[in-house]
């Protein structure tokens, strides 16, 4: 064995094999860096590397029997001496080789290089082969006004495709961001969607004709698949978009139900300008669904689609849409009345009647049962089917994980979100409901580590920024990084102050610089502050400022203006808890102690925490407070025992640091309480 690898030594193979190496190592690197310049599938480096290690023990051999001398080959492997090493090297470059052979083989089995299948998706997870994102459609006609007409093209055919249930489709919420119009990194923004396909195209519309063209795009590649071109009358605008969902769909080979092609074959309405009108209610809404309720976006959009709804009665889409925004605008308190609601079943009235098979009719009923009733049993039954007529759809995921949430289901919440966010992955919002969840658990670890996924997609959003520093008063009693976060909110841009009134006025009340509380209500929104979906007026904020300033005139003041709004709340929505919860606070501040613990009860009676697993507890809360101000400190600190042993917003930042719980301080009960928050 000692001769053989003196002969190894002798015949330079250590040599040829660190050559080898190193040579083999800079081809990889060159590779690597040039094959992307000329958008290279990913396959190509990787058969330089298997090439290379195929030709590893081939190198040995040659090296063992040649070399160089004078310039010229001479062959070695005849020399006696070393027949007994040559048998050896032979027999271990025979191993090596089908060694090498193998691995070849195995990985063209298992990764052929023909097709690229997948690609990476957000958090690095694979985008199926059969996954598409339709991106904004570029407006190239000569009035720019014809913005919501491209908008619309492209919002038909993303709402067709996504009726395929053998197809992934983006939702329109994460693609609107890639506007049209400018340079767009197709392979970045498919990885960033999670999806292998993308269509781009382009509208011009003029007189009485439209041009639309489009192309299918495969992003691993940044090849064209398929592109078509459109040049018709523009009262077959309809028919391009469903012939193009249709065009879509076979090139990608995917499956197409007969239910799913009278679906997209099926025009939303005949009249251009309702559907104009409703492409621009539609943006509205989805603004304020997906943000802090725009009151002023929502009644925007119920006078337009009224109008689209008058010049084609038989829009149903208009109506689904219609009904949302009325929902919307009773569950977000803007107009929490028996009317509104009206309002919003006869619109669902009217679309079961034009489709009530269809998802959206389905879609439509949850969420009225949702949040019209609290009926959530039904409500998850009508989800059930929406799903299965409107697979692409992120909402029914999303208000099926409210319900799990509001139903104590933690887990099957968290589930059904994040499935909502696989199919809305720019959505920051989705991303923030799954980091209110983690703060109900008070697992605060967690709740930093969704909204920092959610600021990485909006950097530059003040109230998730403000949210983001929040974090750390509620898990460790540490108002600073709150206070300098808004500090450097209103340094970057003062006109962000509105936004982030309320995080400014709670940090300041937890930190007891009434000063900076002051400014911070000269901020606030005329409507005042609310405490999750409780409304608080304005007048409350006031009162509870002027209190706290040891301005016991002015708070009266302000907290009788309080109490009166919120009892003309209570006589026109007898049944809305929170309202009852509102008027007992401003009782317990007024000192009116029998009502204040009757409408105290009374809220926790109609909205109790089996009911309602978020806006429950914070009822049970608040009573403790009303006990708490009116000098029941025994049944305020049962009330407040009970509260932080369910999941809920009381945290230890709460109990350490908010004024609110001034009269309970000392107390061994409530400091054992507040130390059972503490972080662990």
């Amino acid at each position: 064995m000692k001769t053989f690898f003196q002969e190894l030594k002798n015949r330079r193979v250590y040599r040829v094999a660190l050559g080898y190496a190193v040579a083999g190592s800079a081809v990889v690197q060159v590779a690597g860096t040039v094959l992307p310049i000329f958008h290279a599938r990913d396959w190509v480096q990787q058969v330089f590397v298997v090439l290379i290690a195929f030709g590893f023990p081939l190198a040995l051999v040659l090296a063992w029997c040649f070399e160089m001398e004078g310039g010229t080959i001479k062959r070695t492997c005849g020399d006696s001496r070393a027949v007994a090493s040559s048998r050896r090297v032979w027999i271990l470059g025979g191993v090596g080789l089908l060694v090498s052979a193998f691995a070849l083989a195995g990985y063209w089995f298992w990764h052929p290089w023909k097709t690229s299948p997948e690609v990476v998706g957000p958090g690095g997870s694979p985008g199926p082969e059969k996954s598409i994102a339709v991106l904004p459609f570029e407006n190239l006609s000569d009035d720019k006004q014809n913005a919501y007409f491209a908008d619309g093209v492209q919002d038909e055919i993303l709402t067709n495709l996504a009726q395929v249930a053998d197809l992934k489709v983006i939702s329109r919420t994460s693609v609107m961001q890639y506007k049209s119009g400018v340079a767009r990194n197709l392979r970045e923004i498919a990885q960033q969607l999670g999806v292998a396909h993308v269509v781009e195209g382009s509208v011009q519309r003029s007189g009485n004709r439209v041009h639309v063209n489009t192309q299918l795009i495969d992003a691993k590649t940044d090849m064209q698949l398929w592109a078509e071109s459109y040049d018709r009358d523009l009262a077959d605008v309809f028919a391009i978009e469903n012939e193009l969902a249709e065009r879509i769909v076979s090139q990608l080979k995917s499956k197409l139900s007969p239910k799913e092609k009278a679906a997209i074959e099926q025009k939303p309405t005949a009249d251009l300008v309702a559907h104009d009108l409703y492409i621009r209610a539609k943006a509205l809404i989805a603004t304020a669904l997906y943000s802090t309720p725009q009151a002023e976006s929502l009644f925007e959009a119920v006078r337009l689609l009224n109008q689209a709804i008058e010049r084609d009665p038989a829009f149903a889409l208009a109506y689904y849409q219609l009904a949302h925004a009325h929902d919307k605008l009773y569950f977000g308190g803007v107009d929490h009345t028996p009317a509104r609601l009206a309002m919003a079943d006869a619109a669902i009235q009217s679309l079961a009647r034009l489709r009530p098979d269809s998802g959206e009719a389905h879609l439509a009923v949850a969420k009225h049962l949702y949040w019209g009733h609290h009926d959530y049993d039904r409500a998850r039954e009508e989800l059930s089917l929406a799903k299965k007529s409107l697979p692409n759809d992120p909402l029914p995921f999303v208000l099926t994980g409210y319900i799990d949430r509001r139903q104590g289901r933690w887990s099957e919440s968290t589930k059904s979100l994040e499935r909502a966010v696989e199919l809305d992955p720019q959505n920051p919002a989705v991303l923030q409901q799954i980091a209110a969840s983690y703060d109900l658990l008070r697992r605060y670890a967690d709740e930093a580590r969704a909204v920092d996924r959610a600021i990485a997609l909006t950097p530059k959003d003040a109230a998730l920024r403000a949210s983001r520093a929040e974090i750390e008063l509620e898990w460790h009693a540490d108002p600073r990084p709150l206070i300098s976060t808004i500090e450097a909110i209103i340094s970057e841009d003062p006109g962000e102050t509105k936004n982030i009134a309320e995080f400014w006025l709670r940090g300041s009340l937890y930190k007891r610089d009434f000063d900076a509380a002051l400014r911070a209500l000269a901020a606030l929104p005329i409507d005042g502050c609310h405490q999750q979906t409780i409304p608080f007026p304005r007048a409350w904020c006031e009162g509870v400022v002027a209190q706290m300033r040891g301005d016991q005139a002015a708070a009266r003041a302000a907290f009788t203006s309080a109490r009166t709004e919120a009892a003309k709340l209570v006589a026109g929505q007898p049944s809305y808890a929170e309202a009852h919860c509102v008027l007992g606070m401003a009782d317990a501040a007024l000192g009116n102690k029998e009502d204040a613990i009757r409408e105290g009860r009374h809220a926790v009676e109609l909205l109790p925490v089996t009911k309602d697993a978020i806006i429950g507890p914070l009822l049970v809360q608040n009573l403790a407070l009303v006990y708490a101000w009116t000098g029941e400190k025994d049944l305020s600190l049962e009330q407040l025992a009970i509260a932080a042993r369910i999941p809920g917003y009381l945290s230890y930042g709460k109990l350490r640091l908010h004024p609110y719980w001034d009269s309970l301080r000392g107390d061994p009960r409530f400091e054992k309480i507040a130390a059972s928050l503490a972080p662990k």
